[in-house]
């Protein structure tokens, strides 16, 4: 679903938006997020790579019965991904989605939530 495309108004609307302290507080405060748990997420992805190439005994290693390292870090790496997705839609709640919604209220038409514009 394309948006349409902006007219000559709602384009220099739009750099305005972007140009504001509120938009730059914003993406700010997502980067603060994003970023970091982005690098700690695939660091600790490469730890498990690289000990599955480097130390295969220490991945041997069994746990309970058939269950090894290697399996409970891999079924680790689920997890993880699935504790990030829910910490992420917590943290938009508070910090991005009501900052986000006031600079959709305060330039009414020129910006569309991607859910309203899909209907």
């Amino acid at each position: 679903m394309d948006s349409p495309p902006l007219t000559t108004t709602a384009a220099t609307e739009a750099q305005l938006i972007d140009n504001s302290e509120e938009f730059r507080t914003l993406r700010r405060s997502f980067r603060s997020f994003a970023f970091p748990v982005t690098i700690g997420f695939v660091l600790w992805y490469l730890f498990y790579v690289l000990l599955s190439c480097y130390a295969p005994g220490l991945m041997r290693t069994k746990v309970l019965g058939h269950v090894n390292v290697a399996l409970v870090l891999g079924l680790l790496q689920f997890v993880t991904t699935f504790a990030i997705a829910a910490w992420y839609a917590r943290y938009a709640d508070r910090r991005i989605d009501p900052p986000a919604a006031a600079i959709r209220e305060a330039h009414g038409a020129v910006v569309h939530a991607p859910r309203e514009s899909a209907e």
